[in-house]
């Protein structure tokens, strides 16, 4: 599908067990400026997370933590930092690729093409619940 994240690894998300909720930790390092020149990265990255934020409650998931980094804690970070984190929640693995793979993500992921120089999503599940 044109503009799927050129960064998705499909084939492995797939691959994973689906037996429930998955929370996707995105770290982000925005652009300066928008590639396509309207504003900061981050104000592309707002115009691609107003669009993306009812696919997302479309499939049954949720926004369950948003924030800037600050600076690494431990631990070291080939090739820099990230400037932002968010924890998505979804149903299942299929639902995030449905929505990833989805045209109105299509529609809606030039915006963070031109705003994110460099996104990480890791697919997590939980394995504890205070």
């Amino acid at each position: 599908m044109p503009n799927t994240p050129r960064e998705l690894n499909e084939k492995l998300i797939a691959s994973l067990p689906d037996s429930g909720p998955v929370v996707m930790v995105n770290l982000v390092k925005f652009h300066a400026r928008s590639l396509d020149g309207d504003g900061s990265g981050w104000d592309a990255y707002q115009r691609y997370s107003q669009a993306v934020m009812p696919l997302i409650k479309a499939r049954g998931g949720d926004v369950i933590w948003a924030g800037k980094a600050e600076g690494l804690a431990y631990g070291s970070l080939e090739g820099g930092g990230f400037d932002y984190v968010v924890l998505v929640s979804y149903p299942s693995r299929a639902a995030f690729l449905d929505m990833v793979t989805s045209k109105d993500y299509a529609a809606a992921n030039p915006h963070r093409e031109n705003g994110v120089a460099h996104h990480v999503i890791i697919a997590a599940t939980e394995t504890y619940k205070k």
